[in-house]
């Protein structure tokens, strides 16, 4: 299977884990998987681009993912809508909430991160399908 096709596998297994956490009312746990879903999704959407980890270990960083997502496919290459700019960023901020500090997340803060992220994986899996 190609690297992309696994790394959007496990972005729907994130988000199929997202929703499951949220209609269980885990929402901590929800936010979380909402991120990885999201950030699956995008190291999908940059192999299929071209683009590779600079790290000698081929680890895909954080912050490496939201900036060539945005930098790259957002921004020069046009190969996703401005809309999903801010959502690796919005997911990762929740999810540090719910994963490092003592507050929990709501309910209509996961609501909102399980739309997003839902929407970002289905853009990337349907754009991959089409080139």
């Amino acid at each position: 299977m190609a690297d992309e096709l696994v790394f959007l596998a496990k972005a729907t297994e994130s988000l199929a884990g997202a929703e499951s956490e949220f209609a269980n009312n885990r929402y901590n746990n929800c936010a979380n998987r909402c991120y990885y879903a999201c950030f699956q999704a995008g190291i999908a959407a940059l192999i299929q681009a071209g683009i590779q980890p600079k790290s000698t270990h081929g680890q895909w960083g954080h912050d490496f993912v939201q900036a060539e997502f945005i930098g790259q496919l957002i921004n020069r290459r046009k190969l996703y809508p401005p809309t999903m700019r801010n959502v690796l960023e919005q997911t990762f901020a929740l999810r540090q909430i719910a994963d490092y500090r003592r507050e929990e997340v709501s309910q209509t803060q996961v609501d909102r991160a399980l739309r997003r992220a839902s929407l970002f994986v289905e853009t990337i899996a349907r754009e991959g399908k089409t080139e």
